[in-house]
């Protein structure tokens, strides 16, 4: 079948607007696969991992779908991880090239628009 998903995301990637906005989210990305790979290793449902922090599966469910819409606070991750036998880790890494001016502009032109 000439049309799969497959397929369709090398089409969607080649235009420059699309690859744009997927790299922005490869973090978020990336952080959901970790969730889901820690939950998978431990073995647990999401009702099995709503129960163990003291919420519902569905807020599970919304944890894990899409961090961008729900923002979790660093307490509910915290609570997550450690009900899988994980310990959270929030690191700040330096943006390569960047000064500390050119991260305030950015940061300014960012808010303003």
């Amino acid at each position: 079948m000439r049309n799969s998903l497959k397929d369709f995301r090398a089409r969607a990637l080649a235009r420059a607007d699309v690859r744009r906005e997927y790299d922005a989210l490869a973090e978020e990305f990336e952080l959901l696969d970790e969730i889901l790979k820690a939950r998978a290793a431990a073995g647990l449902t999401q009702a099995e991992v709503a129960a163990r922090i003291g919420t519902t599966q569905s807020a599970v469910a919304r944890l894990e779908s899409a961090i961008g819409k729900h923002s979790p606070s660093i307490a509910t991750l915290k609570r997550y991880a450690s009900a899988m036998g994980y310990r959270l880790q929030v690191r700040l890494i330096k943006e390569q090239g960047l000064t500390t001016r050119s991260t305030r502009t950015r940061a300014k032109t960012a808010r303003a628009g």
